[in-house]
């Protein structure tokens, strides 16, 4: 009988190891059609999920408190399953080098727990080769177990867009890869029991962990273009959006914006794909200078606070600078790689210590992670400079009334808006007479 009949007939189970924004969601998904078994090593994060709590946001608390996925801290649970999805971070180093200590972990804990007649589907962004070259023999020496011959491997690269409510896992078409036909078969088959899209059955698993990098990648090439337009245009006096606006007229154009890139994919996947490329002997031209440019807009944002405090007449280090937007992406509690931080540490290199708020992010993860203190957006006052960084539903509303509340008693054209997503209406501001600047 094959895999996903045994699935669906309650024969066996699946277990999701790694239970964040990507594998929680897969994790609820599939524990509608068959048993799953939901894997984490962080017992708080367990907690929760039992609790009916979605510390993520990205399904919900009332379908955590639904779902029948078995929840556990225990490795010893996975024993249990005989398909194992694997989703869990493949952050970087210092250096911009690969860090692979989880998905080498998550091997390791799978490995001693694997079954004879096992298929192991990893959902990391990892660059071409690892499944094989590294997740294989990890999984052969924890086990005891060969791998061809006692169990099969597969890779599946994880598409979720974290806060995304339209293209959900459900709707976006899932690539996937096995060691072999049979095993993609078995691999494709699990797989179409939720995601209504379909899947695309790449040729390897290789191609399938490259189509992974290389996406992210052109993503942050083009981005990396428009930040460069941007600096540029900042010089010139000319508005970038107008631009843009004026641009995407035309039914060829790309739709592409200037803005941070930070987070678990885009900022760091290409890292991925140079630093194996440069192992290989090639060193890269055009994903390199992207990363650098996107890399280097924190800084470039945080050097236009100063010269629009300057400029409305601020001593820059009694400035009171009000940040609202932490996440590295709008209506997300993700704080991972943001490239927020950027903009207070070069702040701080100004003298300038800035307030943060953030509606979607925990103020006790942002305090462990950035030692940052976290307000309410409706505590704040006496504000010198607003600086809208990420475009929360929460700042989406805010009225000019609401703005004018938050400043400081000072003549209008002293008080500084910084508008890196343009979400606020440029010509009422200007004709408010607020000192204004956007990306």
């Amino acid at each position: 009988m094959r895999m996903y009949q045994e699935l669906l007939n309650k024969n066996i189970k699946m277990s999701v190891v790694g239970l964040g924004y990507v594998g929680m969601p897969i994790a609820v998904a599939f524990a509608r059609k068959v048993p799953v078994i939901g894997f984490d090593l962080n017992e708080e994060k367990i907690n929760l999920y039992k609790s009916g709590i979605d510390p993520t946001n990205e399904v919900g608390n009332d379908k955590i408190k639904e779902t029948t996925v078995e929840f556990t801290a225990d490795e010893s649970r996975l024993r249990e399953a005989r398909f194992h999805i694997v989703a869990v971070p493949t952050p970087i180093n210092s250096d911009k080098t690969p860090d692979l200590s989880p998905i080498e972990g998550a091997s390791r804990t799978i490995g001693r727990n694997l079954t004879r007649g096992s298929i192991v589907v990893y959902e990391s962004t990892v660059y071409p080769g690892i499944t094989e070259d590294v997740c294989i023999p990890l999984l052969e020496e924890e086990s005891g177990l060969k791998c061809g011959v006692d169990f099969k491997i597969g890779y599946s690269p994880e598409r979720i867009n974290p806060g995304d409510k339209v293209h959900t896992l459900e709707n976006i078409i899932k690539i996937v890869s096995g060691m072999d036909e049979y095993t993609l078969e078995q691999i494709a088959n699990v797989y179409e029991l939720v995601i209504e899209a379909g899947v695309h059955r790449a040729s390897s698993i290789k191609v399938a962990e490259a189509a992974k990098v290389v996406e992210n990648s052109q993503r942050d090439i083009n981005i990396a273009f428009m930040n460069e337009l941007a600096m540029v245009f900042d010089r010139m006096g000319i508005d970038t959006k107008d631009v843009i606006a004026a641009m995407n007229t035309k039914w060829n154009a790309l739709g592409f914006y200037p803005g941070l890139v930070g987070g678990h994919c885009i900022g760091v996947d290409p890292y991925y794909f140079v630093y194996e490329a440069e192992r290989l002997g090639y060193h890269s031209q055009i994903i390199l200078s992207g990363r650098k440019i996107n890399d280097g807009m924190g800084e470039f944002v945080a050097e236009s606070i100063v010269k629009k405090l300057i400029h409305a007449n601020k001593v820059v280090k009694q400035s009171n600078v009000v940040i609202f937007g932490m996440t590295f992406k709008e209506n997300c509690p993700d704080i991972r790689n943001t490239k927020v931080i950027d903009i207070v540490n070069k702040l701080k290199e100004y003298g300038v210590t800035p307030l943060i708020v953030d509606p979607q992010a925990d103020p006790i993860e942002i305090k462990k992670m950035y030692g940052l203190e976290v307000i309410d957006m409706h505590e704040v006052k006496d504000a010198d400079c607003l600086v809208f960084t990420v475009a929360h539903n929460e700042f989406l509303n805010v009225s000019l009334d609401w703005i004018e509340q938050r400043f400081i008693d000072c003549p209008t054209h002293e008080k500084v808006i910084i508008d890196i997503k343009s979400i606020l209406n440029k010509e009422d501001i200007k004709e408010k007479g607020y000192s204004y600047w956007r990306l």
